[in-house]
């Protein structure tokens, strides 16, 4: 375990040996020196600390075999990163083993188990350290030593070694020295011809065959690129070899990093350093290695290199990848290329080892050459003397070589290795190699032969035998004569003598006596042949990078002709072509050489056009600038920033720099670097021009090889002087580029606090990546102000970080270019005044460039908001960019209103764009696109280029589920960071954090939430009531139901004391509620029924009550023989948050069940019944899918109901059990008799349901052969002899099930048994695989496929881009139509699905949909069916009824699938109920007398419920609405009654004021039942989806239609005085509204109507009285119309007459029956009239008298029509706002009348009315005035009021 000797070596070699004497056989020992030679170091070598550790890397060891010599050669970096290099022969030598001895006292019987020999081994070592390499020599000279030890030569040891110490080596040159050691041996040593070629031997195709092409590549580029590379082996030979050779393919450059070819273990922790490096470890440590998790591991014994996951390796950009890799493999692999010839040649080998090597290299080098070519062009020389100081242009090389974007060269460049390069290579007066010569000379082949590998390859053998050949200049060397031990002195290694301790004297005196020798000797200097480096071709422009046309830089050069003769006007023609031609570099570059042409003495003064338009270019040039200016182009604009200028006033210029500071480029301290050093350059280089007075033709680098070159002959005074020169040079310009900084750093108006981007040069440490925003400052700082915490900053903010910059750049320039102290000093004093100067400079400009006018640009439009919408940001200039959609475009006739120009606005509701096209013939329209900010559906930022004299900045695409696009890019004057924050409100406000921050919580509101009333309040609001009823629930029951948010769920019965625990099965509702059973903190009084009213109605009961389902009785007590009842188990939203609080269940099944049955349903979503045909009394349930257990247990287990099943669970019977109770509801289970066969029904559905055909209701029995169908509607229209699409439509989509069957008879496909079920469950077809029908049941599963929702979110997108593309195409595939059938927007499947439950309930069986989780597709087909069966639901109360029930209450996740807040963006947004709209939209069309409301009405809808104007669609379910308090709120209680806060509410509003919503064609057949046909070609393309109103948005807002027609009357009542004006319109489809245009013959005849009234004085009546009146006066004729003719049974989508078939209007409204004053859905039902008796007044049979009064006001209010009622019978007079409205405004108690007398008009009274019809009527309170509409009438109310109050 000892080192022997070592050898240290300046050039030349010593040599020390070290002993080890104590060994111990377990563990590991600790080597030590023994002895060295020469004992003191040499002078110019010290000898390195630490080696021990390197000669046994593994550890020093006693081992119990005689191991055989090894060697190896370590490297050690010493601190001055010079190598050493460690030769180490190791052999061992035997011990006696001191165990042994002690073992042998020992007793015979103990011996040891462990056999123990009688000898162990250690190792000892011979170690020579030198600063040459030469791996051979060493092994040579080192196993001489130990030869003539071992064999016992006659030669001293010491002569040996003192010879080895003593022998002179050159260290280059190309010569040769022959060494003896004096043992009879003889060594030739070559040195390398040039010493700055690496010599690798065979290293290098070692290195490749073990690890293979490509993972070298990868070693080679994290090599280049600073990653951290281990290499392992078992052999430590392998290691070094490998280093070595990694290391020789990075020539010319050099790794600078740590490198250890051999790490000892004990050293492993080194291998955890954050630094990059080269590391080579015994593969004995691998496991050690494991867990480094940002280092390249090559195994070398292996050939793999393992790249961790974090770390990410830019590799060589292409196609040099591939050339390279195709060079290497014809080198290593010459077969491959011929390996498929039918004659391949005899032979073709490989080359040997050391010429592959080379060769290998030689492609390195050559690739190398390709990476630099050029290099030196970009070096910028700053200092000539004393030293050469050069720095490199990474950025213009980089946009030469058009490789701006790569990022394996940019990493390369930023690398210190390459740092290194240009500090080697750049000087230009220097020693000169291979590599300068390549890339210098041979450029030119290397581009011409690259695309050939032969020619490559003959490159590529040139070089490598140039490499060859400075390895081994001297091929025919003499043979070596090295002795090797002999075969027996090897063997006899057990009894040899231990090496001996050497005469240290004797070793010295050999070296004392070869230095004398030495110092008389003449000095071999090798004169160093210096030259001036050649540069090569300069890098050329490249081809394909110039792509500019000769066209475009003419039009750049005359537009700034124009510009500087002042012809504006052709120059402003020449503008937008000259913007559109700068996006070229070539056009850049042009630009910056003409606008020099203009420079006078670095000054040019223009007016305010010309500078307006030179600044303009200038912007648009710079603004494609990336920040690293590769092509220069800033550089060449930034002396001409500061030479344009135009006067202000007296004394004042402004420059263009306070223009165009808005660019990245000019926060780039790297930007400024290579401006600077660009300077200095052409700066010294005339100034060695003059003393020169050389032509002018002589580049910088050349001019400095010259200087160079001479500088040794001047004198030492000749030499300071120019050393001073040059200082004072660099001096100057640090100077003057000090006041350029300034100049562009500072903004313009420097009182604004500017804001300083986080990497901007407020605070900018990395000098890489420095942006700052419009000079170091943006225009929005006022926003940010709070958050950066300096609120009023004084402008020395702005001062400090640019004088910060400055002296940073200072700094840095000055210490790089030796700047003496004492200047540099001065510099930083000078900076700040000079910054402070330039700012009292700016305060002028500032001041006069606001009295300039400022650019004519189009006036911004201020949109109309809607009440309680505001401004979040005001308008930012933008224009509006045309996108797929022609129309607006003028490409299909009319004019082209887009592109238009105007500005943006961003509104707590809304994104508004207002405008004017930028066309000048459509210049005075207005163009507005709009859409509500909660329907943004994506955002992507765009770059627009266009045709038009402003220059545009980037832009945005914004996508509206409204089917609305916005693409709009930003005016010049919209700073960036201003579009920035822009972006960030717009996503703030589109995902609040909760749906409390949506606009229809946030609106008219003053920020303040509802604050909680004490329970003393007398009129209570209904949320505190909400609250304190479940706080009070919850102190009753004792359990804590809800535990997550603020608000509480209410019950919706008020009996808190929730008896219904006890008795669930009944619910009651009594009109006086028992006092003593309330125990809530506030009790309800019967002045609160309406909260009861409105719980009730909300939880859907007006509905199922109208069916029949359950009954709110008063009495507490009800008959048990109605089958179903409501159910209040859901009461506090514990069994189901999703569903309502009351249920329809049937009467037999007990609550208790019901909570176990839910467990089986996803979601808990359990069956209920929500709706009955009133004929049939089947019923209709929704349910989600069940769980999958439950599937399996339910549906595929055999339960027959006779007997009980024994390994079915209890949950299962019981389900069963409620199913067979649904059963058993329905009449038709008792009565078995008279079933038809559903096989019948199919297959007459199947031939027809295509063609919209019925089974009529009349018929008893339909046989299962009755192929042809029955006569219903329609049925005679069309034949039906072929098969319609619908068999595998119905058979296999429907049904699930295989249509042939077995025995090949015809099939039967949708139900396969003879007798119709009762009940049939539609499932979902993927969910119930597999299950079996059990014929006992009465049940059956109808497997149907379902659209999931992911499919609905991908068809909308697609959906949405056919209708509303983002740009135009002429490809054919992507046309509207075959877009649109491609995104598959699947609304066949839901109305077939619907159509087909119809078709069931119709024949009396009962349907349970039972889908996904019961929310989505459940939600679409139930509510279908229910508009299809039950007419109803297609009347205005009705329609909302249905939504209310089916979307609201049994919790359709508005908010989630709306991603209406933050927490549901990911979700993305899912148009169910879009679709749901879209299937009634298809209904309508084919049936459109069937629906009391318009189209116009789900368009609506379909707008407001994804808008966020309404609360109505927001949140998920009933519970989460109450827990929020936004469930029952009273009309009463709106603060602002402007804010509709439901939009039924809203709807109600306007219905009454206009006929929009209403469809004039509605004439209800009587219980007429709806199958529209379902086939895709029967479905028409909604125009919700493609119309668009560009005048003023869309039309849905309709408050904004009146204020917008109010401003345009306003404008239209000014003069004009242009002449006679056309009576005629022209009607854009795409700009005008359409209804308002051209609107339909009755609106138009009833506001004629309403404005002949107004002339005439008279009272306009309300539209709906106006058309019922005439309604009602055709209904006699209409009935003899329609006896006569068969309309009645026509399908009537074809009606276009408007009479009504004798039935009676079901408005809402009642017509003149005032008897059944009710809404009454179908007039003429008696089971209806009489429902709502519980919530509406029935006060139609207590009036006396009634009329129209105007009323006057309270104080300072109006006069207004009323319509009055008289009752005697409650001794009121009751008054409504009109003659059909069922909501009292007031009431006056006759009671308190005091006297009626004749009155007079006063102010603001009804014109053009006699005085006499004017009477007042006193009471206690105050005095009403009363107009009648003549003197009669006022006689006739005064006399018909004093009777009431005589007969009182």
């Amino acid at each position: 375990m000892e080192i022997l000797l070592q050898l240290c070596a300046r050039t030349e070699l010593t040599v020390c040996f070290a002993f080890y004497p104590h060994a111990r056989l377990e563990g590991e020992g600790q080597g030590r020196i023994l002895q060295r030679f020469p004992e003191k170091d040499w002078e110019d070598s010290p000898f390195p600390q630490g080696v021990e550790l390197f000669c046994q890397p593994s550890g020093w060891q006693l081992v119990p075999d005689q191991q055989p010599p090894s060697f190896f050669v370590a490297v050690l970096t010493d601190i001055n990163s010079d190598r050493h290099y460690c030769a180490c022969f190791t052999f061992w030598e035997g011990l006696d083993n001191p165990q042994v001895r002690k073992t042998s006292a020992v007793d015979e019987a103990d011996e040891l188990s462990v056999v123990q020999t009688s000898k162990i081994f250690a190792p000892k070592s011979l170690v020579l350290v030198s600063q040459l390499d030469y791996t051979e020599v060493f092994r040579n000279c080192l196993g001489l030593i130990y030869t003539v030890h071992v064999d016992g030569l006659s030669v001293p040891l010491e002569t040996v070694i003192g010879h080895l110490l003593t022998c002179v080596i050159p260290i280059a040159g190309g010569s040769q020295r022959t060494i003896t050691l004096g043992a009879g041996d003889r060594q030739v040593i070559q040195t390398p011809i040039s010493d700055s070629l690496p010599v690798s031997g065979s290293s290098v195709a070692q290195l490749f065959r073990q690890l293979g092409i490509v993972n070298v590549l990868y070693l080679f580029c994290a090599a280049l690129t600073e990653h951290k590379i281990l290499f392992l082996s078992s052999s430590y030979q392998r290691l070094t070899d490998a280093c070595r050779a990694l290391l020789a393919i990075m020539f010319p450059l050099k790794y600078s990093f740590t490198y250890i070819p051999i790490l000892p273990g004990k050293l492993l922790e080194v291998l955890s350093t954050p630094t990059p490096f080269i590391i080579g470890v015994n593969s004995f440590f691998r496991s050690e290695t494991q867990e480094l998790l940002d280092v390249i591991i090559a195994d070398l014994d292996g050939g793999t290199v393992t790249i961790p996951e974090c770390v990410h390796i830019s590799l060589l950009p292409e196609p040099l990848l591939q050339q390279t890799q195709t060079a290497l493999s014809m080198v290593l692999d010459p077969e491959l290329e011929v390996a498929d010839h039918a004659f391949p040649p005899q032979s073709i080998q490989p080359s040997a080892l050391k010429i592959q090597d080379k060769e290998i290299r030689a492609v390195f080098l050559w690739l190398f050459a390709r990476l630099f070519q050029g290099y030196r062009w970009c070096l910028h020389i700053i200092r000539i003397h004393p030293e050469p100081v050069i720095r490199f242009h990474k950025a213009a090389f980089l946009g030469q070589r058009a490789l701006s974007e790569d990022d394996f060269l940019t990493k390369v460049l930023d690398g210190m290795a390459f740092a290194g390069f240009v500090s080697e290579r750049g000087p230009p007066y220097r020693a000169t190699d291979l590599f300068d010569d390549l890339v210098a000379n041979q450029v030119e082949r290397i581009r011409q032969e690259e695309a050939c590998p032969h020619k490559v390859m003959n490159h590529v053998k040139e070089l490598a035998e140039q490499l060859f050949k400075n390895e081994n200049p001297y091929p025919a060397v003499a043979m070596h004569k090295v002795q090797r031990p002999s075969e027996n002195s090897q063997n006899n290694a057990q009894n040899r003598a231990p090496f001996p301790m050497l005469d240290d004297v004797a070793v010295q005196l050999f070296i004392d006596h070869a230095a004398a020798k030495l110092k008389t000797a003449p000095p071999a200097v090798k004169a160093e042949l210096k030259s001036m480096v050649p540069s090569g071709p300069p890098l050329g422009e490249n081809g394909n990078v110039m792509a500019n046309s000769a066209r475009r830089l003419e039009v750049v050069r005359n537009c700034i002709t124009y510009i500087f003769e002042n012809k504006m006007l052709e120059a402003k023609k020449l503008m937008p072509a000259v913007l559109r031609a700068l996006k070229g570099r070539g056009a850049r570059v042009c630009l910056t050489q003409e606008l020099n042409q203009h420079v006078l003495q670095n000054r040019a003064v223009l007016d305010d056009q010309q500078f307006d338009y030179i600044v303009r270019m200038m912007n648009c040039t710079l603004q494609d600038c990336s920040h690293m200016d590769e092509h220069g182009i800033a550089a060449a604009l930034l002396p001409l920033v500061t030479a344009f200028c135009r006067k202000l006033g007296a004394g004042i210029t402004q420059f263009a720099y306070s223009c165009v500071q808005e660019h990245m480029v000019w926060t780039n301290m790297q930007f400024w670097e290579a401006m600077f050093y660009s300077d200095v350059q052409n700066h010294i280089r005339h100034l060695y021009l003059e003393t020169e007075d050389r032509e002018q033709e002589i580049s910088a680098l050349e001019l400095a090889s010259e200087q160079s070159r001479l500088w040794p002959t001047l004198s030492k005074e000749m030499q300071m002087e120019r050393v001073q020169k040059e200082e004072s040079t660099v001096f100057s310009q640090a100077i003057h580029y000090a006041n350029r900084m300034s100049y562009l750093l500072l903004p313009l108006d420097t009182s604004k606090n500017r804001l300083l981007r986080s990497s901007g040069i407020g605070d900018m440490e990395s000098v890489s990546n420095s942006y700052v925003t419009n000079s170091i400052a943006g225009s929005m700082a006022e926003s940010y102000d709070t958050e950066s915490g300096f609120e009023d900053a004084e402008s020395s903010d702005v001062a400090n970080s640019v004088v910060r910059f400055i002296n940073r750049f200072v700094d840095k320039v000055c210490n790089e270019s030796g700047v003496t102290n004492e200047h540099l000093k001065a510099l930083h004093a000078m900076i700040p005044d000079i910054v402070q100067m330039h700012i009292e400079t700016l305060e002028a400009v500032h001041r006069e460039s606001k009295r300039l006018p400022p650019i004519q640009k189009p006036k911004l439009l201020r949109p109309t908001l809607l009440p309680g919408e505001e401004l979040v940001m005001d308008g930012m200039r933008v224009h509006l960019i045309p996108d797929g959609r022609e129309e607006a475009t003028g490409l299909m006739g009319g004019p082209p209103l887009l592109p238009a120009e105007g500005a943006i606005f961003l509104t707590t509701y809304r994104l508004i764009f207002k405008g004017t096209p930028t066309d000048p013939l459509v210049g005075e329209q207005t163009v507005t696109r709009s859409f509500p900010i909660a329907s943004l559906t994506k955002e992507k930022r765009i770059s627009v280029t266009l045709t038009m004299d402003q220059f545009v900045q980037e832009g945005l695409q914004l996508r509206s589920c409204t089917f609305q696009l916005m693409k709009i890019a930003f005016d010049e004057e919209v700073a960036s960071d201003l579009a920035e924050v822009f972006r960030k409100h717009l996503h703030k406000l589109r995902y609040p954090q909760h749906v409390q921050g949506t606009f229809a919580f946030t609106v008219g509101q003053c920020g303040k939430m509802v604050v909680e009333h004490k329970a003393k309040d007398k009129n209570q609001s209904l949320k505190t009531l909400s609250k304190n009823l479940v706080k009070s629930a919850k102190r009753t029951i004792g359990r804590q139901y809800v535990s997550r948010k603020k608000y509480s769920p209410p019950t919706w019965e008020n009996r808190s004391s929730f008896q219904s625990e006890l008795d669930e099965d009944e619910i009651s509702v009594s009109e006086e509620v028992d006092q003593s059973s309330l125990t809530l903190s506030s009790t309800i009084r019967s002045s609160d029924r309406q909260t009861m009213s409105n719980v009730v109605e909300r939880a859907c009961c007006r509905d199922y009550q109208r069916l029949g389902l359950g009954t709110l009785s008063n009495s507490l007590t009800r008959s048990k023989n109605e089958p179903f009842r409501i159910s209040t188990a859901n009461r506090m939203y514990t069994m189901c948050r999703s569903y309502p609080g009351l249920l329809i269940v049937p009467q037999s099944i007990p609550d208790a069940t019901i909570n176990r049955i839910c467990r089986c349903y996803r979601q808990n979503r359990f069956p209920v019944v929500c709706w009955r045909n009133s004929r049939t009394k089947a019923v209709l349930l929704r349910s989600a899918g069940l769980h999958a257990k439950g599937v399996v247990g339910f549906f595929k287990s055999p339960n027959a109901p006779t007997a009980v099943p024994s390994q079915a669970d209890s949950t299962n019977l019981e389900q069963e059990k409620y199913l067979q109770a649904i059963i058993s509801s329905m009449p038709s289970y008792s009565e078995n008799s008279g079933r038809n066969t559903l096989s019948g029904f199919t297959s007459t559905h199947m031939n027809t349901s295509g063609r919209a055909k019925v089974i009529s209701l009349s018929q008893p029995k339909v046989s299962g052969k009755a192929r042809n169908p029955p006569r219903g509607k329609w049925g005679s229209i069309r034949g039906s002899g072929r098969l319609s699409a619908y068999n595998p439509d119905v058979g296999t989509r429907l049904a699930g099930k295989e249509s042939p069957q077995p025995n090949g008879g015809p099939s039967d496909p949708l139900f396969l048994r003879q007798q119709k079920a009762y009940l049939y469950i539609i499932g979902d077809k993927a969910q119930l695989k597999g299950g079996k029908q059990d014929s006992f049941q009465h049940w059956e599963v109808v497997p149907i496929e379902v659209c999931d929702v992911r499919q609905v979110k991908n068809s909308f997108k697609k959906l949405m881009k056919a209708c509303v593309p983002s740009s135009s195409t002429s490809d054919p595939n992507m046309s509207f139509l075959r877009c649109l059938e491609e995104s598959e927007w699947m609304l066949h499947r839901v109305l077939q699905v619907s159509v087909l439950v119809v078709e069931l309930l119709n024949t009396g069986s009962s349907v349970m949909v039972s889908l996904e989780d019961g929310w989505d597709v459940t939600t679409q087909v139930v509510s279908l069916v229910q508009l299809l069966s039950d007419p109803y639901y297609r009347t205005f109360d009705g329609f909302r009824l249905l939504v209310e029930k089916e979307w609201l209450s049994f919790g359709h996740r508005f908010s989630h699938r709306g991603a209406q807040t933050l927490g549901s963006q990911s979700s993305g947004f899912t148009p169910i109920f879009l679709q749901f709209l879209d299937c009634v939209h298809q209904i309508h069309l084919q049936f459109p007398m069937e629906f009391e409301f318009s189209q116009y009405y789900l368009k609506f809808l379909a707008y407001h419920y994804v808008s966020n104007r309404f609360r109505t669609f927001l949140l998920d379910s009933d519970y989460e609405r109450i827990e929020l308090g936004v469930l029952y709120e009273e009309k009463g209680e709106r603060k602002n009654p402007q804010v509709c806060k439901s939009v039924w509410d809203y709807i109600d509003r306007l219905n009454k004021k206009t006929p929009v919503f209403y469809n004039y064609m509605f004439s209800p057949e009587d219980e007429e039942v709806l199958r529209p046909y379902t086939f895709i070609s029967n479905l028409k393309v909604w125009d919700f989806y493609t119309e668009e109103t560009l005048s003023e948005g869309p039309s849905y807002d309709w408050e904004l239609r009146g204020r917008q027609e109010r401003t345009a009357e306003e404008t239209a009542e000014k003069p004009d005085t242009s002449g006679p004006k056309s009576q005629r319109h022209i009607v854009w489809p795409c700009y005008d509204n359409l209804t308002k245009a051209v609107p339909d013959s009755i609106t138009k005849l009833l506001q004629e109507l309403q404005s002949l009234e107004a002339e005439l004085g008279q009272t306009s009546d309300k539209w709906k009285d106006t058309w019922d009146k005439i309604k009602t006066t055709q209904r006699t004729e209409t009935n003899s119309l329609l006896m006569s003719s068969n309309l009645s049974h026509q399908r009537r989508s074809q009606g276009v007459y408007l009479q009504e078939s004798g039935v009676g209007s079901s408005i809402n409204l009642a017509l003149d029956c005032e008897a059944s004053a009710t809404s009454t859905p179908v007039a003429g039902r008696p089971s209806t009239s009489t429902l709502y008796s519980q919530f509406q007044s029935t006060e139609s049979e207590n009036r006396s008298f009634e009329g129209i009064l105007f009323k006057k006001g309270a104080l300072l209010k109006p006069w207004k029509p009323r319509w009055f009622v008289l009752d005697k019978t409650k001794h009121q007079l009751r008054y409504y706002e009109s003659r059909q409205d069922k909501e009292c405004k007031g009431v006056i108690e006759l009671a308190e009348v005091e006297s009626v007398t004749a009155g007079t008009p006063t102010m603001g009274a009804p014109k053009n009315i006699d005085e006499k019809a004017f009477f007042d009527l006193k009471t206690t309170k105050r005095v009403y005035n009363f107009c009648a509409q003549d003197s009669l009438n006022a006689q006739l109310w005064m006399d018909s009021i004093q009777s009431c109050l005589s007969d009182a």
